[in-house]
């Protein structure tokens, strides 16, 4: 698990590889991964937004911007916890990810960015 805290904003990160399949004649990898959301600061905070970068070892960094998280704009109150999961497809056996979320605290109305760590998207039997 990879786990990182900005601003008070703890975001935890599980990948899983669910297998690979030809698709218009190019081998693609599908990747789960499992995101929680917890709030250690003092205020509530809303998520807005996302912005991912998706780099694979032999294609060019693809960019995802979108608003939510799996069509939620999940209000987390401090102690509470939001958990997802979604999918990305991969052409190469070897990615990562990483990106923001655009949040919103509450009581200073403010927006704020929240680091999503790097983590790794590996086809298990690539590295062996």
């Amino acid at each position: 698990m990879i786990q990182q805290i900005t601003r008070g904003i703890k975001i935890s990160v599980e990948t899983k590889f669910e297998g690979s399949f030809l698709k218009d004649q190019i081998l693609h990898h599908a990747f789960m991964y499992f995101i929680t959301i917890e709030n250690q600061s003092k205020d509530v905070v809303q998520l807005l937004s996302r912005h991912w970068k998706i780099l694979e070892s032999i294609n060019r960094p693809q960019y995802v911007y979108g608003n939510g998280v799996v069509g939620k704009k999940p209000v987390i109150r401090p102690g509470e916890r939001h958990t997802y999961q979604s999918g990305c497809l991969i052409t190469s056996p070897l990615g990562c990810m990483s990106g923001t979320y655009i949040m919103i605290n509450f009581t200073t109305a403010k927006k704020f960015n929240v680091d999503v760590p790097n983590f790794k998207l590996s086809v298990p039997y690539i590295l062996n």
